[in-house]
């Protein structure tokens, strides 16, 4: 089951053109919005007018630290997710993001490469399908449940749902019911088509909201993350103060009276 293409046997329902199709519109999709809301936003300009006024106020930074900046960014704040503090929030995070690349790329591949079971799938793929799935539903839920701050530690209740939670809601329901049905249509189950059509209703709303969901932060993210470090070398900080000693630990100094 873990090595079967999915895809190949979904071909004697749907038409391999009409999968390739609907990939290449979640893909424009994908692009329109987060367009949209680079222009709605104005992101692309706030991150152009607040780089251009770092570099015109701080103290000039060389290109060999301008590179090593780059690699840094990419390196700790993209691959490793090194802007969060808490452990957990990050492992949870790494999960779902590395999760998602593995099981959009996985699909993509045999979609495109094996769509029918006339042409043989390396293993690799639907292996990494699987794994990214399950990888997403494991972060994702983690995340869900136990550490999201209103949750943890304001004590609501897990089920409450607002508008901000469009994005990881959906990715949940679209890796989640893609498990399911990849494990129905392994047992020939009557259920497999339902639970199909359950995981496109929830991939479509994925990357057909991303105007209105934080999908598009994943592209704003590095820009962020790279201004951030600029402002902190080149001594403009944002416009922030720069930060405070540590205090002293409590109970470690004794008190001292002052002598009148």
């Amino acid at each position: 089951m873990f090595t079967t293409n999915p895809f190949a046997g979904l071909s004697a329902f749907v038409s391999p053109s009409v999968m390739q199709t609907y990939i290449v519109v979640m893909i424009i999709l994908v692009a329109a919005g987060t367009i949209y809301d680079v222009l709605h936003k104005k992101s692309a300009r706030y991150f152009r007018e607040n780089m251009r006024k770092s570099k015109a106020e701080g103290t000039k930074v060389g290109g060999g630290e301008m590179i090593s900046m780059a690699i840094k960014t990419a390196v700790v704040d993209v691959a490793m997710s090194g802007e969060f503090c808490s452990q957990r929030r990050r492992i949870a995070h790494l999960l779902g993001m590395y999760g998602f690349i593995f099981f959009a790329v996985a699909t993509t591949v045999m979609v495109f490469r094996y769509p029918t079971a006339n042409v043989a799938t390396p293993a690799i793929w639907p292996l990494l399908w699987w794994l990214g799935a399950a990888m997403v539903c494991i972060g994702g839920y983690w995340f869900w449940f136990f550490i999201r701050v209103d949750v943890s530690a304001e004590g609501s209740s897990p089920f409450r749902i607002m508008p901000a939670d469009l994005f990881i809601l959906s990715l949940l329901g679209s890796a989640t019911f893609a498990l399911i049905w990849a494990f129905l249509q392994a047992r020939g189950h009557a259920w497999t088509m339902i639970a199909f059509w359950l995981h496109i209703i929830f991939t479509t709303v994925l990357f057909g909201s991303v105007p209105w969901s934080k999908f598009a932060h994943m592209f704003f993210k590095p820009a962020a993350a790279f201004e951030k470090r600029l402002s902190a070398a080149n001594g403009t900080r944002s416009n922030l103060p720069p930060p405070a000693d540590k205090p002293e630990e409590f109970g470690k100094v004794s008190y001292q009276p002052r002598n009148y």
